[in-house]
């Protein structure tokens, strides 16, 4: 039975390590990377100018990220998995982060755009903070306090330089 525990425990490190952390890194640098450029865009041009900067940083970056992952570690040093897969993982999870909370600005109404992707950013921050509490036993407190104040600044930000 032990045994079975300590295959069990050996086999979620190496998910964490290899899918998860990645993953998370990804998640994070999407949502929050991308939150100043669309709302600066937002309201300096508009609802259609918010959602393809929004896509664009969000692909972008997703690419960016995949490539600095992928290229940052082959496995062997750090026991992390395949290279490839890891790249795949952050990037595909930065530019799902960032593509999300771009998606309101479908609504040419502004206010109703910016209301609702708020909405969506809150729940992106929420999931973050979620997952960091399930895989990297971090308290949902101190998480959803680190991944807001973290939000909050940033989107602060895009609306400061977006009616400057």
């Amino acid at each position: 039975m032990v045994a079975i525990l300590e295959k069990v425990h050996e086999d979620e490190k190496e998910f964490v390590l290899r899918y998860v952390q990645p993953g998370l890194v990804g998640l994070i640098d999407g949502t929050l990377s991308t939150l100043a450029p669309i709302f600066a865009a937002a309201m300096l041009a508009g609802s259609h100018a918010a959602l393809f900067v929004g896509l664009a940083t969000a692909l972008g970056a997703g690419i960016s990220m995949g490539l600095s992952e992928a290229l940052s570690d082959d496995g062997s040093q750090t026991g992390r998995g395949s290279a490839i897969t890891r790249g795949v993982v952050t990037g595909a999870m930065t530019a799902l982060g960032g593509a999300f909370h771009a998606l309101p600005f479908l609504i040419p109404h502004l206010p109703t755009a910016l209301t609702l992707a708020g909405v969506v950013v809150a729940v992106e921050l929420a999931a973050i903070a979620l997952i960091r509490k399930r895989y990297m036993a971090v308290s949902l407190r101190s998480s959803v306090v680190q991944v807001a104040v973290g939000g909050v600044l940033i989107v602060a930000v895009g609306l400061l330089l977006g009616n400057a």
